[in-house]
């Protein structure tokens, strides 16, 4: 995306709709691609104009059929593959893993495909936001914790406070294109950095955020701040 608005909650329209598993009695029913790795194939399309927050009116399937966002045939499409029972939800705040933000750099994500042996393609981490350039390095993220990020020119700009490294799972492991497993990713993030790639945040201030955005890392999480300016676009 070339921009998004940052709100309480994450990225207004990110992690808002979620397959359930009925019969599913665990503290997570959600069904996720460690469980069906060909659901990452599945891509949004359209635009719901009637809502002021962004979501999608269709989805287009691996095989071609395009089906109406919470309708009965995607649920049947999604559980046919599943084996079992599965129905879409839209969640109003979204469902996140541990923050409602999540950030990555570059250079973690260029090191971690090549010592994974495949391409390198930040989507496979699945992150809100890539931060491009910098002098620090693969892994620098992992100094931001407890530190804040703010994005744009303005020290009044949007602001994400870094609360803990991310812990990477099977996900990463899979072809965005494909669905297909690569498991030298994983284990490259557990041999290089006890199965850490990137930093989880928490919104501290809202607002637009966009591609080219310079990036200042804040040494505290009140603000305003004085920063130190990392070379970031």
């Amino acid at each position: 995306m070339e921009s998004a608005f940052l709100d309480w909650h994450g990225l207004l329209g990110d992690r808002r709709f979620a397959f359930c598993r009925p019969d599913s009695n665990s503290g997570s029913p959600w069904l996720t691609a460690s469980r069906l790795p060909q659901l990452i194939l599945y891509q949004p399309c359209g635009l719901e104009k009637s809502s002021d927050k962004p979501q999608p009116t269709h989805i287009l399937t691996p095989s071609g059929d395009y089906f109406e966002l919470l309708s009965e045939e995607l649920n049947r499409e999604v559980s046919d593959r599943f084996g079992r029972r599965v129905e879409m939800m839209h969640l109003q705040h979204g469902i996140f893993d541990d923050a409602t933000g999540s950030v990555i750099s570059s250079a973690t994500v260029a090191h971690l495909c090549h010592e994974g042996g495949v391409g390198i393609d930040s989507r496979r981490f699945r992150a809100n936001i890539v931060l491009d350039g910098g002098e620090e390095g693969t892994f620098a993220e992992d100094n931001w914790v407890g530190s804040t990020l703010v994005f744009g020119k303005e020290e009044s700009g949007p602001a994400v406070y870094v609360t803990k490294r991310n812990e990477r799972c099977v996900i990463i492991n899979l072809d965005p294109e494909t669905g297909e497993q690569a498991p030298r990713v994983l284990k490259a993030a557990v041999q290089l950095n006890d199965n850490n790639g990137g930093v989880y945040g928490t919104v501290v201030r809202t607002g637009r955020i966009q591609i080219h955005d310079p990036v200042t890392l804040c040494q505290s999480a009140r603000l305003p701040l004085h920063a130190n300016s990392l070379p970031f676009s």
